[in-house]
């Protein structure tokens, strides 16, 4: 007869079938770590009653799809689902867990991975993208007791799964496991791992439907592609705005959105407006950033996503920002040409360098100078004295804390990894917010929309959508 189990693929299946107590897994990204691992969660459940797993990750979004997964193999299994429960402080802010309970008295629980939120739990854990948390020492030896203690219901399991995140800083702790376990293994460890590797070229090998070189084509980062896909060791990666941190600049004060009339007003009143603009257009949205100057800090007016819309569309929802605003720093790479093109033909260009002072727009060039500028300002701007406010909302807070900083070789970049909401796009957009609230331009009266200027460049050049 057969099983759901039998969907898995060769080295899916070899990760549940194997029973070691302690386990970790150095995998791809899409090659199903989740999947695989929640597979064997749901059948613990199953067969032993009254058994807890505890499923842990970098973030609350991440934490709820693994425990998701979940919920899916239930449904595979016909396996009942008495009930599932979730709490927070009140509606907003962090998670606190979810649950979900089954009829037998067996429970998952998924928490986002911090030292404060595992402490206390007596669980078999999953720690999903374990090198990606916070802090992963504090986070281990909070969970340590609650897996080594006998008398706490029993000997424990514990499954590690992760991409890597360098030989060092948050990563150190997984690539440890990994080098003593398999790398390069040492003798006599009390704690001994069974680890599996599994690289994208090894999970199509074995039948997973991926096209690497489209895949490789579309990440065009050789330092992402060689971590994430290649299971390769870089130096260190660290997240650029902890959810501590985070948390400091949150306030239900400032807002995500603003009606039409606001803007009018603030642009009569010549308020200190500053945006920040992330263009996107076919697989990540525009998002626009509006910050207000109050004294010295910058509140959150307006957080506008834009999903799907032509340049030209983007442009006309845009303009009445563009005219309220003192200064706005746009995003000038790919599609992004276009709109900056609109904006600067129409609000004019602020480029010091050039003897362009007058204008509203700045373009900047997405280098990697821009973003070692951009990204540690952002982060300044929320270490105390906490200079800018943000609203409290779950998407805000997950895209804010997806931002890496990376080092390899002694170079630094900024990374997030791509998600079905975007790739860190808000966050971007507040970066560049920032930077624009730091160097504000004239007031000047701007020309007509549409108008084209003297030297007779096509207004439209770079246009797309």
């Amino acid at each position: 007869m057969k099983t759901p189990l039998e969907l898995l693929l060769p080295y899916q299946g070899s990760w549940v079938a194997d029973n070691a107590r302690f386990k970790a897994g150095i995998w791809s990204r899409q090659v199903g770590k989740d999947f695989s691992s929640n597979a064997e969660i749901v059948v613990d459940c199953m067969s032993n009653p009254k058994t807890t797993w505890m499923i842990a990750a970098p973030s609350e979004r991440q934490a709820v799809e693994s425990l998701g997964k979940s919920r899916e193999w239930s449904e595979a299994f016909q396996f009942a689902i008495e009930n599932e429960v979730e709490e927070r402080a009140f509606e907003g802010a962090l998670l606190k867990s979810a649950e979900i309970h089954y009829p037998n008295g067996s429970r998952i629980i998924a928490v986002p991975g911090k030292p404060d939120t595992v402490r206390g739990f007596s669980a078999n854990i999953l720690l999903t993208e374990f090198a990606f948390f916070e802090d992963p020492d504090a986070t281990w030896k909070a969970i340590l007791p609650s897996i080594t203690n006998p008398l706490r219901g029993g000997e424990k399991k514990a499954r590690l799964i992760s991409t890597p995140n360098g030989k060092g800083g948050r990563g150190k702790r997984f690539y440890e496991i990994v080098r003593d376990n398999l790398l390069e293994p040492k003798q006599g460890r009390k704690t001994k791992w069974s680890v599996h590797k599994v690289t994208i070229e090894d999970a199509v090998r074995y039948g997973l439907p991926v096209d690497i070189d489209e895949l490789r084509d579309g990440i065009d980062d050789p330092i992402a592609w060689a971590q994430e896909f290649e299971c390769e060791f870089i130096d260190s990666s660290n997240v650029l705005l902890p959810y501590d941190l985070i948390e400091t600049a949150e306030s239900f004060e400032a807002t995500e959105s603003r009606d039409s009339s606001w803007w009018d007003m603030a642009g009569r009143a010549g308020g200190e407006i500053f945006l920040g603009i992330d263009f996107g257009r076919i697989s990540d949205p525009t998002v626009c950033w509006t910050l207000e100057k109050v004294g010295d800090v910058l509140w959150t007016r307006e957080v506008l996503v834009l999903k799907g819309m032509s340049t030209v569309d983007q442009f006309a929802l845009l303009t009445s920002r563009f005219k309220a605003c003192r200064k706005a720093v746009l995003d000038y790479t790919g599609g992004g040409i276009g709109l900056g093109d609109l904006a600067v033909d129409s609000f004019g260009e602020w480029k010091p360098q050039d003897h362009k002072l007058n204008g509203k727009v700045e373009l900047a060039n997405f280098t990697a100078n821009l973003k070692a500028e951009i990204f540690p300002r952002l982060r300044r701007a929320f270490e105390a004295p906490c200079s800018v406010r943000i609203p409290v909302s779950v998407p805000i807070r997950e895209d804010l804390h997806a931002m890496e900083q990376v080092v390899r070789g002694g170079s630094y970049s900024y990374v997030a990894p791509r998600t079905a909401e975007g790739h860190s796009d808000r966050c971007t957009a507040l970066a560049l917010a920032v930077r624009a609230a730091d160097c504000p331009s004239a007031i000047v009266m701007p020309r007509a929309a549409g108008a084209r200027r003297r030297m007779g460049r096509n207004s439209n050049r770079g246009l797309v959508g």
